[in-house]
């Protein structure tokens, strides 16, 4: 199992993973192209689920969704990987409006990290381009079809295989490349992991995950930035 680049990072083994698994079938997928916020340049940049961010100012990265935390502060998922604690975040489509929020915390075993987000230097989205997120679900199990969307393949759409091995871990045959990590896994609109690692070659998948709720329940035993995460 690989996990997914940061964009221009390198590959490794995740700490969950289950081996000697394979898949037996791989549902169609289609590649569309990802969608850009719509704010002007003096404009805070629009973020949300599925957008492309720019991590240490070069790790290119997906958000997997924005929201409040039980603070009020807004924050932010994405891949552990993609960043450790402090790193800068910028908006992809807009570098050059500045930096918009920092990592607070990266997980090197459930593989995720929550952004604080500067809530004066955003404009934080429920719905970007063809994807909304209205809340927060179990993992999807065979054979529910469940779509991400990734700054690198855009909207994609696949078979989930449900929980194998890891009790955190959700497999899916969705097509994931370099610089999807992070992207929402959804069920229609609601947020129920995000992509980690992929198996296989690319968009031959399968991809592998985290469940939503994994993240979230670890949020809150930490009970500091992040902690009681809605999606806005």
């Amino acid at each position: 199992m690989s996990r997914l680049p940061k964009g221009r990072g390198g590959t490794g083994p995740r700490a969950a993973a289950v081996r000697g698994v394979s898949a037996v079938a791989i549902a169609a997928t289609v590649c569309l192209a990802p969608v850009a916020g719509t704010a002007t340049a003096a404009d805070p940049p629009v973020l949300g689920g599925g957008s492309g961010i720019v991590v240490a100012n070069q790790a290119e990265c997906t958000l997997t969704a924005i929201g409040h935390d039980r603070a009020g502060r807004l924050v932010g998922l994405t891949a552990g990987h993609c960043g450790e604690p402090g790193a800068t975040v910028l908006a992809e489509y807009n570098p050059n409006y500045g930096v918009v929020g920092r990592f607070a915390h990266s997980d090197p075993v459930l593989d995720y990290a929550v952004i604080e987000f500067d809530a004066d230097r955003v404009t934080p989205v429920r719905q970007l381009g063809d994807i909304a997120i209205t809340g927060l679900g179990a993992p999807a199990q065979f054979p529910t079809v469940v779509c991400k969307k990734g700054r690198t393949t855009g909207t994609t759409c696949g078979v989930a295989w449900g929980d194998i091995g890891a009790t955190s871990d959700t497999w899916t045959q969705l097509c994931v490349l370099e610089g999807d990590s992070g992207a929402p896994v959804l069920v229609g609109t609601i947020l129920v992991g995000m992509v980690n690692a992929y198996l296989g070659v690319g968009c031959f998948g399968p991809e592998v995950g985290t469940d939503i709720h994994a993240v979230v329940a670890d949020l809150d035993a930490r009970g500091e930035v992040g902690a009681g995460f809605q999606p806005i």
